[in-house]
């Protein structure tokens, strides 16, 4: 079921909500001292003719500051308020489900909610992330931000346990259309044969039931993993395809993120010191890895 029209008063309130909420709530007390003089202004009076015109644009200004001082502020009050309780309800959704260290959390939540879920943990991965109003019935649902670069992200809930190559194509075709970088497709089921060569070499992770608890997992501790500065290790494969795809490779693995060559690297700090593993060769510009 696609998702209503939003009303303009909405989609302002939606914008604003992307905003931290402090960052809201500066830019209405800044927004209301900047219109209220306008507001202020006396009214215009005209003699002539030619008066009329500069009184009649005059007149238009005042009288949409005197609503702009209040409306501008409020929506972006409001903003603050949903900014607020959606991040509170995001880390309580992440944290809850992590808890529960199995994946009987994310087959009980809504569409809405796994999408809230995805997103929050790959926000927990630095990322700066917008979720998008396509709607439950396809669509990019995320769209992910980081140095610079885009990525899309396609969540399927529980329901579609297994996701074929359709989803891949099209989310393939989206990024096409924006210049994308890569993209995800997040589920709690499994992809089907076709998928997975679909989406190798296209930079388009696919992330299954196996792959979403390591995500998860990894986003739980990332706060601690960001405070001692260790190179990330996170690796989207799936669990059945890393031994045999990546030991046995004579040649180093393509990065899951840029596509570009990868190169041995050994892990000087954190719980994996002194570990070897695969590195992106473009390394600090882009983080992708592999377990060796």
């Amino acid at each position: 079921m696609a998702r209503r029209r939003q009303s303009t008063f909405e989609e302002l309130i939606e914008v604003a909500a992307l905003l931290p909420w402090w960052a809201a709530v500066l830019l209405a007390i800044v927004a209301y001292f900047v219109i209220h003089p306008f507001a202020e202004m006396p009214a215009p009076t005209a003699t002539t003719t030619a008066e009329m015109g500069k009184a009649l644009t005059t007149q238009i200004y005042r009288t949409l500051a005197m609503f702009g001082q209040y409306l501008v502020p409020t929506i972006l009050l409001i903003g603050a308020a949903v900014s607020a309780v959606g991040r509170a309800k995001r880390k309580k959704l992440l944290a809850t489900t992590v808890e529960s260290a199995s994946l009987t959390a994310v087959k009980s939540m809504t569409w809405q909610e796994f999408e809230m879920l995805v997103g929050e943990a790959f926000r927990e991965q630095g990322f700066t992330v917008r979720e998008t109003t396509a709607g439950a019935d396809g669509g990019v649902d995320l769209e992910l931000r980081k140095d610079g670069e885009l990525f899309l992200v396609q969540c399927k809930h529980w329901r579609a346990t297994k996701v074929g190559v359709t989803v891949v194509r099209e989310l393939f075709g989206a990024m096409a259309a924006v210049g994308a970088t890569g993209a995800y497709v997040v589920t709690s089921g499994v992809f089907t044969t076709e998928a997975r060569q679909f989406a190798d070499g296209r930079n388009i992770t696919l992330v299954d039931s196996d792959s979403l608890q390591d995500l998860l997992g990894h986003a739980r501790n990332s706060k601690k993993f960001h405070a001692g500065n260790e190179e990330p290790t996170l690796n989207l494969e799936p669990k059945q395809d890393r031994q045999r795809s990546i030991s046995d490779a004579k040649e180093p693995p393509p990065c899951p993120i840029c596509n570009s060559p990868m190169v041995k690297r050994i892990a000087q700090r954190g719980a994996n010191v002194g570990n070897t593993f695969w590195g992106c060769a473009k390394y600090p510009k882009c983080r992708g890895t592999r377990n060796l």
